[in-house]
């Protein structure tokens, strides 16, 4: 590998969006007739995102425990297992390529495996794992004197380092060794704000597998099947094609459905039932957050109604996303908490909703009435987001809830979500 300080060209971080053409659903197999995803490519994209965010800081370096980040920057992964654990970390400074400390032998499996990093830029660490490791066992001391030692190396000693998240006597040790510790998860969340066409190749192929796991629900949802009998069924389809990750499956249904719970259970669906699902999974890390309402059988009107209002709310904050547009224009098109029975909009947060996609769940832009109406941040073209909304019937207790993943693009967005969605679906209609 080249050793000498890489300076970031207009080459490594040009996203190559093609917006005159649809988005293409490439196959996951390499080929040689066409071209595909390329990873090496989308690391240095990633990687020059990361250094130009870095370079308009006021921070000497980044030290990120983020899983997400970790992966941005490096391009490395083990183990979904690891990503609440606090077990791996890695440095990036203004003048050097990324150090990364991983998990035992994984630190010797990038040697062979990971040739765009350096091989003795590949560590093995241990500090907490969440308090697994008690501080005064001293690896904290001994790993945040390496770290504060490579930093004065790399001439930005006496500049803050960012960090994202943190185990707080992994901070205070950092603290204790002379670093000016300071928040870095904004920085980074700036690096991964613009996707690449990489990036939206890999999000549009994570979007089409939920396509296909809707229409496998469809045919499914039928009385005597219970919600968890459901969310077994979708974290079979999609790890059998390729999902790295399924984070989460709701599932919420009949009575259920009114409040909205965030999760699912074993109730059993029967026939009438008004029934939402958000299927949250990743593939090569890049993750989805797809709603769909169905009923069960049939539906009453007070369904349909709810059902049209949650499109038309959903339809109306669509229109108007588009580069230059702002977060509150947007969220303008929600409604307010009130009207739909809620008593204040932090009550109703995340219902009436926007948030960026990547690599994970919740990135920028975030559109929301709780916040977006006092800070207002504007809409850029190659932004990634899912947007989606919410409403109760007249019943008391079915609701709606739909959710589009779009694309913003030179002239407005594309839908990347694509189970049909403008009508009430009814499975196994009676």
């Amino acid at each position: 590998m080249d050793q000498t300080v890489r300076k970031i060209s207009a080459e490594d971080i040009n996203p190559r969006h093609n917006w005159g053409r649809a988005l293409p659903s490439l196959g996951i197999t390499g080929v040689d007739f066409e071209e595909r995803v390329d990873y090496r490519r989308l690391h240095r994209y990633r990687l020059g995102r990361a250094k130009q965010a870095l370079d308009k800081s006021e921070l000497g370096a980044l030290l990120v425990f983020d899983v997400n980040n970790i992966r941005y920057i490096t391009s490395t992964k083990i183990g979904e297992w690891e990503r609440d654990k606090l077990c791996r970390w890695a440095l990036l400074t203004r003048t050097g390529e990324p150090i990364l400390w991983d998990f035992g032998s994984a630190a010797v499996h990038h040697k062979l495996y990971a040739p765009w990093l350096a091989p003795e830029n590949c560590k093995a660490g241990i500090i907490g794992m969440r308090g697994m490791v008690d501080p005064a066992f001293g690896l904290m001391t001994k790993h945040a004197r390496e770290i504060a030692s490579l930093i004065k190396e790399a001439g930005v000693g006496d500049m803050p380092v960012g960090v994202d998240i943190i185990e707080p006597p992994m901070m205070f040790e950092l603290q204790k060794a002379g670093i000016n510790v300071v928040d870095g998860q904004q920085v980074m969340l700036e690096a991964r704000e613009i996707k690449s066409a990489d990036e939206i190749h890999l999000l549009n192929r994570a979007a089409a597998m939920v396509d296909g796991a809707y229409h496998m629900i469809n045919e499914e949802l039928k009385p005597g099947v219970r919600e968890n009998d459901i969310v077994a069924k979708v974290n079979e389809f999609l790890y059998r094609h390729g999902s790295d990750d399924v984070e989460a499956v709701n599932a919420v249904s009949g009575e259920r459905c009114n409040p909205h719970p965030h999760n699912f259970t074993d109730r059993m669906i029967r026939p009438g039932d008004q029934a939402f699902f958000d299927i949250l999974q990743a593939f090569m890390g890049y993750r989805t957050c797809y709603y769909r309402t169905f009923n069960v059988g049939r539906a009453t009107t007070a369904q349909h109604d709810a059902y049209k209002q949650c499109r038309e709310w959903l339809d109306n904050a669509m229109m108007r996303i588009k580069p230059g547009a702002t977060t509150s224009h947007i969220a303008e098109a929600f409604p307010t908490a009130q009207e739909f029975g809620f008593p204040d909009e932090t009550s109703a947060f995340g219902l009436q909703f926007a948030h960026g996609l990547g690599l994970a769940l919740h990135e920028r832009p975030i559109i929301s009435r709780v916040v977006s109406m006092d800070h207002p941040t504007e809409i850029r073209e190659g932004m990634v987001f899912a947007i989606e909304t919410y409403c109760p019937a007249t019943d008391g207790y079915s609701g709606a809830r739909i959710e589009e993943e779009v694309v913003v693009t030179d002239k407005g967005c594309k839908v990347i979500s694509l189970f049909p969605a403008e009508e009430l679906p009814i499975a196994n209609r009676y």
